[in-house]
């Protein structure tokens, strides 16, 4: 599907420091880093008897690499109750995995410099395969305390919806 700009003045790709992570219709507090989006795709290599040495190349199985979310620790329980639902301690046995939904559909969003949505991903059928409740902690540095949740993910796509917006212009004096 081809995309044309709205915008034809911008020249400057967006910043990837304004974004949002939505998953179950809510936005997800505090979310402060998120992994790329990265699809690989196997070659299959194949020769035919008759041809001369060299090999063909045709594309194979997909495969779309694990998300991670970071964010600071909090009294939010958003990443906690996710990852419980893949594996919960002291659950009892055959409770330890909430079968029904431990898989989200979550929406990644990115926005220009002025706070407008310019580009959003759906990443599909995602779940918790690792998740870092507390950093290491010491007495010593200065720092944020985060925690993180690795998301496996069986395929993304980018929303055409969400098309380049008019970029708002200051009016003169």
């Amino acid at each position: 599907m081809a995309q044309f700009s709205v915008n034809a003045s911008r020249f400057d790709p967006y910043k990837n420091f304004k974004f949002r992570v939505k998953w179950d219709g809510k936005y997800v507090a505090g979310v402060s880093k998120v992994s790329g989006l990265k699809r690989t795709t196997e070659v299959v290599e194949h020769r035919e008897g008759g041809d001369p040495s060299t090999s063909r190349k045709s594309p194979g199985r997909v495969k779309f690499e694990a998300i991670t979310l970071e964010r600071g620790v909090t009294h939010d329980v958003e990443f906690e109750q996710w990852a419980n639902k893949v594996w919960n301690f002291g659950s009892g046995l055959g409770a330890e995995v909430s079968l029904k939904d431990f898989r989200k559909d979550l929406i990644v969003e990115l926005y220009n410099e002025a706070g407008q949505l310019v580009i959003a991903y759906k990443v599909f059928r995602a779940w918790v395969s690792e998740y870092q409740a507390l950093p290491d902690l010491d007495a010593n540095a200065n720092a944020v305390a985060i925690q993180t949740l690795k998301l496996e993910n069986e395929g993304w796509e980018r929303d055409y919806a969400v098309v380049e917006p008019s970029e708002p212009v200051f009016a003169e004096p």
